[in-house]
Protein backbone atom coordinates (compact mmCIF):
# COMPACT_ATOMS: atom_id res chain seq x y z
CA UNK A 1 0.00 0.00 0.00
CA UNK A 2 1.39 3.42 -0.91
CA UNK A 3 2.25 5.93 1.82
CA UNK A 4 -0.34 8.45 0.83
CA UNK A 5 -3.32 6.14 1.43
CA UNK A 6 -3.07 6.06 5.27
CA UNK A 7 -2.55 9.82 5.23
CA UNK A 8 -5.73 10.35 3.24
CA UNK A 9 -7.67 8.08 5.60
CA UNK A 10 -6.37 10.01 8.59
CA UNK A 11 -7.41 13.30 7.03
CA UNK A 12 -10.85 11.87 6.25
CA UNK A 13 -11.25 10.68 9.84
CA UNK A 14 -10.37 14.11 11.18
CA UNK A 15 -12.94 15.70 8.86
CA UNK A 16 -15.65 13.34 10.14
CA UNK A 17 -14.75 14.23 13.73
CA UNK A 18 -14.90 17.91 12.88
CA UNK A 19 -18.32 17.68 11.30
CA UNK A 20 -19.62 15.83 14.36
CA UNK A 21 -18.00 18.29 16.80
CA UNK A 22 -19.76 19.43 19.93
CA UNK A 23 -21.23 22.88 20.52
CA UNK A 24 -20.78 25.10 23.56
CA UNK A 25 -23.81 27.27 22.72
CA UNK A 26 -26.41 27.28 25.54
CA UNK A 27 -29.66 25.44 24.86
CA UNK A 28 -32.13 28.02 23.61
CA UNK A 29 -35.27 28.55 25.65
CA UNK A 30 -37.88 31.13 24.69
CA UNK A 31 -38.30 33.70 27.48
CA UNK A 32 -41.74 33.82 29.14
CA UNK A 33 -44.16 36.32 27.61
CA UNK A 34 -44.59 39.38 29.87
CA UNK A 35 -48.24 40.02 28.86
CA UNK A 36 -51.70 38.98 30.12
CA UNK A 37 -53.46 36.00 28.62
CA UNK A 38 -56.51 37.91 27.35
CA UNK A 39 -57.43 41.33 25.97
CA UNK A 40 -59.19 43.86 28.13
CA UNK A 41 -61.53 44.87 25.29
CA UNK A 42 -64.45 42.53 24.47
CA UNK A 43 -64.12 40.29 21.42
CA UNK A 44 -66.22 40.93 18.31
CA UNK A 45 -68.67 38.02 17.94
CA UNK A 46 -68.66 36.35 14.54
CA UNK A 47 -65.80 38.50 13.23
CA UNK A 48 -63.06 37.11 10.99
CA UNK A 49 -59.71 36.64 12.70
CA UNK A 50 -56.78 38.63 11.39
CA UNK A 51 -54.76 35.45 10.81
CA UNK A 52 -57.41 34.16 8.41
CA UNK A 53 -57.36 37.28 6.20
CA UNK A 54 -54.84 38.32 3.60
CA UNK A 55 -54.50 42.03 3.03
CA UNK A 56 -56.25 41.69 -0.33
CA UNK A 57 -59.28 40.33 1.53
CA UNK A 58 -59.07 42.93 4.29
CA UNK A 59 -59.02 45.82 1.78
CA UNK A 60 -62.38 45.69 -0.01
CA UNK A 61 -62.07 48.85 -2.13
CA UNK A 62 -60.60 48.01 -5.53
CA UNK A 63 -58.89 51.39 -6.05
CA UNK A 64 -57.23 51.12 -2.66
CA UNK A 65 -55.98 47.62 -3.50
CA UNK A 66 -54.49 48.97 -6.73
CA UNK A 67 -52.59 51.69 -4.85
CA UNK A 68 -51.20 49.17 -2.38
CA UNK A 69 -50.05 46.89 -5.19
CA UNK A 70 -48.23 49.79 -6.85
CA UNK A 71 -46.60 50.77 -3.56
CA UNK A 72 -45.35 47.23 -3.00
CA UNK A 73 -43.78 47.30 -6.45
CA UNK A 74 -42.33 50.82 -6.43
CA UNK A 75 -41.67 52.03 -2.88
CA UNK A 76 -37.96 52.73 -2.34
CA UNK A 77 -37.93 51.95 1.38
CA UNK A 78 -39.31 48.48 0.72
CA UNK A 79 -36.83 48.00 -2.12
CA UNK A 80 -33.97 48.91 0.22
CA UNK A 81 -35.26 46.44 2.80
CA UNK A 82 -35.36 43.68 0.18
CA UNK A 83 -31.75 44.42 -0.74
CA UNK A 84 -30.84 44.16 2.94
CA UNK A 85 -32.37 40.67 2.98
CA UNK A 86 -30.28 39.62 0.00
CA UNK A 87 -27.12 40.99 1.64
CA UNK A 88 -27.87 39.16 4.90
CA UNK A 89 -28.52 35.93 3.04
CA UNK A 90 -25.21 36.25 1.17
CA UNK A 91 -23.38 36.87 4.47
CA UNK A 92 -24.95 33.74 5.92
CA UNK A 93 -23.89 31.68 2.91
CA UNK A 94 -20.32 32.95 3.30
CA UNK A 95 -20.27 31.97 6.98
CA UNK A 96 -21.87 28.59 6.30
CA UNK A 97 -19.20 27.82 3.70
CA UNK A 98 -16.59 27.77 6.47
CA UNK A 99 -18.09 24.51 7.75
CA UNK A 100 -17.05 22.69 4.58
CA UNK A 101 -13.52 22.13 3.27
CA UNK A 102 -12.43 24.39 0.44
CA UNK A 103 -10.69 22.35 -2.25
CA UNK A 104 -8.93 24.05 -5.13
CA UNK A 105 -7.00 22.76 -8.12
CA UNK A 106 -3.84 24.36 -9.46
CA UNK A 107 -1.67 23.72 -12.48
CA UNK A 108 1.54 25.53 -13.29
CA UNK A 109 4.63 25.08 -15.36
CA UNK A 110 7.84 26.87 -16.14
CA UNK A 111 11.04 26.71 -18.14
CA UNK A 112 14.27 28.42 -17.11
CA UNK A 113 17.62 28.77 -18.91
CA UNK A 114 20.81 28.83 -16.86
CA UNK A 115 23.92 30.39 -18.50
CA UNK A 116 27.15 28.35 -18.58
CA UNK A 117 28.95 30.36 -15.91
CA UNK A 118 26.10 29.73 -13.46
CA UNK A 119 25.51 26.11 -14.33
CA UNK A 120 27.17 23.35 -12.35
CA UNK A 121 27.94 21.45 -15.57
CA UNK A 122 29.89 24.31 -17.11
CA UNK A 123 27.46 24.62 -20.02
CA UNK A 124 24.15 26.35 -20.41
CA UNK A 125 21.09 24.35 -19.42
CA UNK A 126 17.32 24.64 -19.75
CA UNK A 127 15.24 23.40 -16.82
CA UNK A 128 11.54 22.55 -16.93
CA UNK A 129 9.05 22.12 -14.09
CA UNK A 130 5.36 21.15 -14.38
CA UNK A 131 2.92 20.58 -11.50
CA UNK A 132 -0.76 19.70 -11.07
CA UNK A 133 -2.20 19.75 -7.51
CA UNK A 134 -5.53 19.57 -5.68
CA UNK A 135 -5.21 21.31 -2.33
CA UNK A 136 -7.05 21.77 0.97
CA UNK A 137 -6.43 25.24 2.36
CA UNK A 138 -6.52 25.83 6.15
CA UNK A 139 -9.71 23.89 6.87
CA UNK A 140 -10.62 24.25 10.55
CA UNK A 141 -11.70 21.08 12.33
CA UNK A 142 -14.74 22.30 14.25
CA UNK A 143 -14.14 20.08 17.28
CA UNK A 144 -15.73 22.56 19.69
CA UNK A 145 -18.48 24.03 17.50
CA UNK A 146 -16.98 27.48 16.95
CA UNK A 147 -17.61 27.57 13.21
CA UNK A 148 -21.02 25.96 13.64
CA UNK A 149 -22.03 28.59 16.20
CA UNK A 150 -20.89 31.42 13.94
CA UNK A 151 -22.88 29.91 11.06
CA UNK A 152 -25.99 29.59 13.21
CA UNK A 153 -25.61 33.19 14.39
CA UNK A 154 -25.36 34.39 10.77
CA UNK A 155 -28.44 32.35 9.84
CA UNK A 156 -30.47 33.91 12.65
CA UNK A 157 -29.33 37.38 11.57
CA UNK A 158 -30.51 36.62 8.04
CA UNK A 159 -33.91 35.43 9.28
CA UNK A 160 -34.21 38.51 11.50
CA UNK A 161 -33.50 40.75 8.51
CA UNK A 162 -36.16 38.94 6.51
CA UNK A 163 -38.71 39.50 9.27
CA UNK A 164 -37.69 43.16 9.43
CA UNK A 165 -38.52 43.40 5.74
CA UNK A 166 -41.97 42.00 6.42
CA UNK A 167 -42.37 44.73 9.06
CA UNK A 168 -41.52 47.32 6.40
CA UNK A 169 -44.11 45.77 4.11
CA UNK A 170 -46.76 45.83 6.85
CA UNK A 171 -46.00 49.47 7.65
CA UNK A 172 -46.11 50.41 3.97
CA UNK A 173 -49.51 48.82 3.40
CA UNK A 174 -50.93 50.43 6.55
CA UNK A 175 -49.49 53.83 5.59
CA UNK A 176 -51.03 53.63 2.12
CA UNK A 177 -54.40 52.82 3.67
CA UNK A 178 -54.17 55.66 6.17
CA UNK A 179 -52.91 58.15 3.57
CA UNK A 180 -55.77 57.20 1.25
CA UNK A 181 -58.29 57.63 4.06
CA UNK A 182 -56.77 61.04 4.90
CA UNK A 183 -56.99 62.05 1.27
CA UNK A 184 -60.59 60.88 1.06
CA UNK A 185 -61.51 62.69 4.28
CA UNK A 186 -59.97 65.94 3.04
CA UNK A 187 -61.82 65.57 -0.25
CA UNK A 188 -65.16 65.06 1.52
CA UNK A 189 -64.61 68.02 3.84
CA UNK A 190 -63.66 70.25 0.91
CA UNK A 191 -66.78 69.18 -1.00
CA UNK A 192 -68.93 69.95 2.06
CA UNK A 193 -67.27 73.36 2.42
CA UNK A 194 -67.95 74.13 -1.26
CA UNK A 195 -71.63 73.22 -0.88
CA UNK A 196 -71.81 75.31 2.28
CA UNK A 197 -70.27 78.34 0.56
CA UNK A 198 -72.81 78.12 -2.22
CA UNK A 199 -75.69 77.97 0.24
CA UNK A 200 -74.29 80.78 2.39
CA UNK A 201 -73.68 83.02 -0.64
CA UNK A 202 -77.35 82.66 -1.55
CA UNK A 203 -78.31 83.48 2.03
CA UNK A 204 -75.99 86.49 2.03
CA UNK A 205 -77.54 87.76 -1.20
CA UNK A 206 -81.03 87.30 0.23
CA UNK A 207 -80.15 89.14 3.45
CA UNK A 208 -78.56 91.98 1.40
CA UNK A 209 -81.78 92.38 -0.58
CA UNK A 210 -83.80 92.39 2.63
CA UNK A 211 -81.47 95.00 4.10
CA UNK A 212 -82.05 97.22 1.09
CA UNK A 213 -85.77 96.71 1.50
CA UNK A 214 -85.54 97.62 5.19
CA UNK A 215 -86.67 94.23 6.51
CA UNK A 216 -83.19 93.19 7.73
CA UNK A 217 -80.48 95.03 9.56
CA UNK A 218 -76.96 95.86 8.46
CA UNK A 219 -75.75 93.59 11.25
CA UNK A 220 -77.63 90.65 9.75
CA UNK A 221 -75.93 91.27 6.41
CA UNK A 222 -72.47 91.43 8.02
CA UNK A 223 -73.09 88.22 9.92
CA UNK A 224 -74.16 86.45 6.72
CA UNK A 225 -71.09 87.72 4.91
CA UNK A 226 -68.90 86.56 7.82
CA UNK A 227 -70.22 83.01 7.48
CA UNK A 228 -69.41 83.05 3.78
CA UNK A 229 -65.85 84.15 4.40
CA UNK A 230 -65.46 81.57 7.16
CA UNK A 231 -66.50 78.81 4.77
CA UNK A 232 -64.08 80.15 2.16
CA UNK A 233 -61.19 79.92 4.64
CA UNK A 234 -62.24 76.33 5.37
CA UNK A 235 -62.07 75.57 1.66
CA UNK A 236 -58.47 76.76 1.48
CA UNK A 237 -57.55 74.77 4.58
CA UNK A 238 -59.07 71.59 3.19
CA UNK A 239 -57.45 72.25 -0.18
CA UNK A 240 -54.07 72.42 1.56
CA UNK A 241 -54.74 69.21 3.47
CA UNK A 242 -55.89 67.50 0.28
CA UNK A 243 -52.78 68.44 -1.68
CA UNK A 244 -50.51 67.38 1.15
CA UNK A 245 -52.36 64.05 1.35
CA UNK A 246 -51.84 63.68 -2.41
CA UNK A 247 -48.10 64.27 -1.98
CA UNK A 248 -47.84 61.79 0.88
CA UNK A 249 -49.70 59.15 -1.09
CA UNK A 250 -47.61 59.77 -4.20
CA UNK A 251 -44.42 59.32 -2.19
CA UNK A 252 -45.69 56.07 -0.70
CA UNK A 253 -46.88 54.65 -4.00
CA UNK A 254 -43.67 55.77 -5.70
CA UNK A 255 -45.27 56.01 -9.12
CA UNK A 256 -45.85 59.67 -9.79
CA UNK A 257 -48.68 61.90 -8.58
CA UNK A 258 -51.80 60.12 -7.35
CA UNK A 259 -54.57 62.13 -9.00
CA UNK A 260 -57.63 63.16 -7.02
CA UNK A 261 -60.32 60.64 -7.87
CA UNK A 262 -63.85 60.02 -6.69
CA UNK A 263 -64.42 59.11 -3.07
CA UNK A 264 -63.61 55.67 -1.71
CA UNK A 265 -66.43 53.37 -0.79
CA UNK A 266 -68.08 53.95 2.59
CA UNK A 267 -66.57 50.68 3.89
CA UNK A 268 -63.19 50.26 2.18
CA UNK A 269 -62.03 47.72 4.79
CA UNK A 270 -63.46 44.68 6.55
CA UNK A 271 -65.47 46.16 9.42
CA UNK A 272 -65.26 43.36 11.98
CA UNK A 273 -61.95 41.79 13.08
CA UNK A 274 -61.45 39.31 15.92
CA UNK A 275 -58.26 39.81 17.91
CA UNK A 276 -57.71 36.16 18.86
CA UNK A 277 -55.40 35.47 21.81
CA UNK A 278 -52.41 37.59 22.86
CA UNK A 279 -50.12 34.58 22.42
CA UNK A 280 -50.93 34.62 18.69
CA UNK A 281 -48.76 37.74 18.40
CA UNK A 282 -45.64 35.60 18.85
CA UNK A 283 -46.38 33.78 15.62
CA UNK A 284 -47.90 36.64 13.61
CA UNK A 285 -45.92 39.80 14.38
CA UNK A 286 -42.75 39.94 12.26
CA UNK A 287 -41.09 42.41 14.62
CA UNK A 288 -41.46 39.92 17.48
CA UNK A 289 -40.12 37.10 15.30
CA UNK A 290 -37.20 39.32 14.26
CA UNK A 291 -36.42 40.07 17.92
CA UNK A 292 -36.47 36.36 18.72
CA UNK A 293 -34.14 35.56 15.82
CA UNK A 294 -31.78 38.24 17.12
CA UNK A 295 -31.93 36.59 20.53
CA UNK A 296 -31.12 33.20 19.05
CA UNK A 297 -28.23 34.75 17.13
CA UNK A 298 -26.79 36.17 20.35
CA UNK A 299 -27.28 32.78 22.02
CA UNK A 300 -25.24 31.10 19.27
CA UNK A 301 -22.54 33.75 19.58
CA UNK A 302 -21.98 32.63 23.18
CA UNK A 303 -21.05 29.18 21.83
CA UNK A 304 -18.45 30.71 19.53
CA UNK A 305 -17.04 32.81 22.40
CA UNK A 306 -16.76 29.75 24.63
CA UNK A 307 -15.09 27.69 21.91
CA UNK A 308 -12.35 30.34 21.65
CA UNK A 309 -10.91 29.01 24.94
CA UNK A 310 -10.11 25.66 23.32
CA UNK A 311 -7.52 24.66 20.69
CA UNK A 312 -8.16 25.34 17.03
CA UNK A 313 -6.93 22.73 14.57
CA UNK A 314 -6.68 23.50 10.88
CA UNK A 315 -5.55 21.32 7.98
CA UNK A 316 -3.65 22.27 4.86
CA UNK A 317 -2.62 19.70 2.30
CA UNK A 318 -2.26 18.91 -1.37
CA UNK A 319 -2.06 15.93 -3.67
CA UNK A 320 -0.92 15.96 -7.29
CA UNK A 321 1.85 15.24 -9.74
CA UNK A 322 5.11 16.97 -10.69
CA UNK A 323 7.55 16.34 -13.50
CA UNK A 324 10.39 17.95 -15.38
CA UNK A 325 8.72 17.01 -18.63
CA UNK A 326 5.16 17.68 -19.65
CA UNK A 327 4.84 14.29 -21.32
CA UNK A 328 5.54 12.40 -18.08
CA UNK A 329 3.51 14.63 -15.77
CA UNK A 330 0.84 12.03 -15.02
CA UNK A 331 3.07 8.97 -14.70
CA UNK A 332 2.53 7.00 -11.50
CA UNK A 333 6.00 7.66 -10.16
CA UNK A 334 5.54 11.44 -10.37
CA UNK A 335 2.92 11.70 -7.60
CA UNK A 336 3.43 14.33 -4.88
CA UNK A 337 1.57 15.14 -1.70
CA UNK A 338 1.90 17.31 1.39
CA UNK A 339 0.00 17.37 4.69
CA UNK A 340 0.43 20.23 7.19
CA UNK A 341 -1.88 20.18 10.22
CA UNK A 342 -1.70 23.14 12.56
CA UNK A 343 -2.90 23.55 16.14
CA UNK A 344 -3.38 26.87 17.90
CA UNK A 345 -3.69 26.66 21.68
CA UNK A 346 -4.57 29.91 23.50
CA UNK A 347 -2.31 30.38 26.51
CA UNK A 348 -2.24 34.10 27.28
CA UNK A 349 -4.05 36.89 25.41
CA UNK A 350 -4.58 39.49 28.11
CA UNK A 351 -8.11 38.32 28.97
CA UNK A 352 -9.41 38.89 25.44
CA UNK A 353 -11.37 35.61 25.27
CA UNK A 354 -12.95 36.15 28.68
CA UNK A 355 -13.98 39.68 27.72
CA UNK A 356 -15.46 38.44 24.44
CA UNK A 357 -17.48 35.84 26.35
CA UNK A 358 -18.78 38.48 28.75
CA UNK A 359 -19.74 40.71 25.83
CA UNK A 360 -21.58 37.82 24.15
CA UNK A 361 -23.53 37.09 27.35
CA UNK A 362 -24.38 40.75 27.87
CA UNK A 363 -25.59 41.03 24.28
CA UNK A 364 -27.86 38.06 24.86
CA UNK A 365 -29.30 39.73 27.96
CA UNK A 366 -29.87 42.87 25.90
CA UNK A 367 -31.59 40.79 23.20
CA UNK A 368 -33.86 39.25 25.84
CA UNK A 369 -34.88 42.74 26.99
CA UNK A 370 -35.49 43.80 23.37
CA UNK A 371 -37.59 40.68 22.76
CA UNK A 372 -39.72 41.26 25.85
CA UNK A 373 -40.13 44.95 25.01
CA UNK A 374 -41.29 44.10 21.48
CA UNK A 375 -43.95 41.79 22.94
CA UNK A 376 -45.13 44.44 25.38
CA UNK A 377 -45.20 47.05 22.60
CA UNK A 378 -47.25 44.73 20.39
CA UNK A 379 -49.71 44.04 23.22
CA UNK A 380 -50.15 47.74 23.87
CA UNK A 381 -50.65 48.53 20.17
CA UNK A 382 -53.34 45.87 19.86
CA UNK A 383 -55.03 46.99 23.10
CA UNK A 384 -55.04 50.63 21.94
CA UNK A 385 -56.39 49.65 18.52
CA UNK A 386 -59.15 47.52 20.07
CA UNK A 387 -60.21 50.41 22.31
CA UNK A 388 -60.09 52.83 19.36
CA UNK A 389 -62.21 50.60 17.13
CA UNK A 390 -64.76 50.00 19.89
CA UNK A 391 -65.13 53.62 21.00
CA UNK A 392 -64.97 55.14 17.51
CA UNK A 393 -67.75 52.82 16.36
CA UNK A 394 -70.00 54.11 19.12
CA UNK A 395 -68.86 57.70 18.55
CA UNK A 396 -69.62 57.46 14.84
CA UNK A 397 -73.14 56.24 15.61
CA UNK A 398 -73.63 59.09 18.05
CA UNK A 399 -72.25 61.57 15.52
CA UNK A 400 -74.68 60.35 12.88
CA UNK A 401 -77.59 60.95 15.23
CA UNK A 402 -76.12 64.32 16.16
CA UNK A 403 -75.86 65.34 12.50
CA UNK A 404 -79.49 64.43 11.97
CA UNK A 405 -80.48 66.45 15.01
CA UNK A 406 -78.41 69.50 13.98
CA UNK A 407 -79.88 69.36 10.46
CA UNK A 408 -83.40 69.37 11.90
CA UNK A 409 -82.47 72.23 14.22
CA UNK A 410 -81.09 74.25 11.30
CA UNK A 411 -84.28 73.75 9.28
CA UNK A 412 -86.50 74.75 12.21
CA UNK A 413 -84.34 77.77 12.97
CA UNK A 414 -84.62 78.86 9.34
CA UNK A 415 -88.40 78.52 9.37
CA UNK A 416 -88.66 80.46 12.63
CA UNK A 417 -86.36 83.17 11.26
CA UNK A 418 -88.34 83.48 8.04
CA UNK A 419 -91.51 83.75 10.08
CA UNK A 420 -89.96 86.44 12.28
CA UNK A 421 -90.20 84.37 15.46
CA UNK A 422 -86.42 84.02 16.06
CA UNK A 423 -83.51 86.34 15.39
CA UNK A 424 -81.06 85.98 12.57
CA UNK A 425 -78.29 85.24 15.08
CA UNK A 426 -80.13 82.11 16.24
CA UNK A 427 -80.37 80.95 12.66
CA UNK A 428 -76.65 81.59 12.04
CA UNK A 429 -75.72 79.62 15.16
CA UNK A 430 -77.77 76.70 13.88
CA UNK A 431 -75.94 76.88 10.55
CA UNK A 432 -72.53 76.88 12.21
CA UNK A 433 -73.46 73.97 14.47
CA UNK A 434 -74.78 71.91 11.56
CA UNK A 435 -71.61 72.52 9.53
CA UNK A 436 -69.38 71.65 12.48
CA UNK A 437 -71.24 68.41 13.19
CA UNK A 438 -71.04 67.28 9.56
CA UNK A 439 -67.30 67.93 9.53
CA UNK A 440 -66.86 66.02 12.77
CA UNK A 441 -68.77 63.04 11.35
CA UNK A 442 -66.49 62.89 8.31
CA UNK A 443 -63.40 62.97 10.54
CA UNK A 444 -64.69 60.33 12.96
CA UNK A 445 -65.65 58.01 10.10
CA UNK A 446 -62.13 58.27 8.66
CA UNK A 447 -60.59 57.73 12.09
CA UNK A 448 -62.63 54.54 12.58
CA UNK A 449 -61.41 53.11 9.29
CA UNK A 450 -57.84 54.05 10.23
CA UNK A 451 -58.30 52.30 13.58
CA UNK A 452 -59.38 49.13 11.75
CA UNK A 453 -56.21 49.29 9.64
CA UNK A 454 -54.12 49.89 12.77
CA UNK A 455 -55.74 46.88 14.47
CA UNK A 456 -55.11 44.59 11.51
CA UNK A 457 -51.50 45.78 11.37
CA UNK A 458 -51.00 45.39 15.14
CA UNK A 459 -52.37 41.85 15.06
CA UNK A 460 -49.89 40.86 12.35
CA UNK A 461 -52.69 39.79 10.03
CA UNK A 462 -52.15 38.12 6.68
CA UNK A 463 -49.90 40.78 5.18
CA UNK A 464 -47.85 38.11 3.39
CA UNK A 465 -50.49 37.69 0.71
CA UNK A 466 -48.56 39.63 -1.95
CA UNK A 467 -46.37 37.20 -3.82
CA UNK A 468 -42.94 37.88 -5.24
CA UNK A 469 -41.67 40.09 -2.42
CA UNK A 470 -39.20 37.80 -0.75
CA UNK A 471 -36.12 36.21 -2.22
Amino acid sequence: MSAHVPMRRAALSLMVIALAGCSFAPSYERPPTPIPGTWSAPASPGAATATALQWEDFVTDERLRTRITKALANNRDLRQALLNVQAARAAYRVQRADQLPAVSAQANGGRQRQPADLSGTGSSTVQSNYQVNAGLMAFELDLFGRVQSLSEAAQMEYLATQEATRSVQISLIAEVIQASLSQDSARQRKALALRTVQAREKEWQLVSERNKAGTASRLDEQEAQGLVELARTDIERFERELRQADNALSWLVGDGLVQVESELSSTPLVQEIAAGMPSDLLAQRPDIRAAEYQLRSRNASIGAARAAFFPRISLTGSYGSASAGLSGLFDGAQRTWSFMPQINLPIFNGGRNQANLEIAQLRKDMAVATYERSIQTAFREVSDALVAVETLRREESARQRLVQTSANTRRLAELRYRAGVDSHLRYLDAQRTDFTQQMALIEVSAQRQMALAALFKALGGGWQGHSGLYY
